[in-house]
């Protein structure tokens, strides 16, 4: 049976990030919120559980979960070859909407789908998910949807779709905004735009002048 915690009252908050992380060792799904739309979770260095939350969200393996990290210092255990562009745009972004595509660090025991060695890595900037990050460390995070669903903007509608698949559901109200992040390629030469979102390629080329777009 799923439960629910408000994180609008502080001692409901307490409870239920000591119970998401508690979850999360034990290798069980939470819900959390972000700064772009509610993500589903699950502890990035168990293989089962990350097969459970592409079990739990309809999605195959050719989709790879990314990663959230509640602190820009956690990236040096987890990623290799990150350029200077690459922590410049960490430095300019972060914590934000923003998703970096690096090379993880070969010697990492995870599983997180048909990565092909690479991870989509981002901070977000909301406190509920950087408190429970710092606890838990990396989690593989996606949207808390269906695939082929709206990504949920409030955990009714995320708790709606997802029900008893997930242990522990962090209320925070309402997100931000339902833009996704934008994510950037940063293992090649150039930093690649793969995806716009939150971020447009104006702002990340005050940062990155050379920054492509991918076709």
């Amino acid at each position: 049976m799923a439960r629910r915690y408000d994180c609008s009252d502080a001692t409901d908050r307490a409870a239920g990030l000591r119970e998401a992380a508690s979850a999360v060792r034990r290798g069980e799904l939470v819900v959390l919120p972000t700064d772009t739309v509610y993500g589903i979770g699950a502890d990035a260095f168990s293989s089962e559980a990350v097969g459970d939350l592409l079990e739990a969200k309809g999605r195959g393996r050719n989709m790879p979960s990314p990663v959230l990290i509640g602190s820009p210092n956690t990236l040096h255990g987890l990623v290799t070859d990150f350029s200077e562009q690459a922590w410049e745009l960490v430095d300019a972004f972060w914590p934000g909407a923003l998703t970096l595509v690096a090379r993880h660090q070969p010697s990492l025991q995870w599983d997180l789908g048909d990565t092909r060695g690479t991870v989509a890595i981002r901070m977000p900037l909301h406190p509920v998910a950087i408190e429970l990050l710092t606890v838990t460390g990396p989690m593989a995070v996606s949207s808390a949807n269906l695939t082929g669903h709206p990504s949920p903007q409030d955990c009714d509608a995320a708790q709606e779709m997802l029900g008893d698949s997930v242990a522990i559901y962090l209320d925070a109200g309402p997100t931000p905004a339902a833009v996704p992040s934008s994510i950037v390629d940063v293992t090649g030469k150039l930093p690649v735009l793969l995806r716009a979102g939150a971020i447009s390629a104006d702002q990340l080329r005050e940062v990155v002048p050379d920054l492509e777009v991918s076709s």
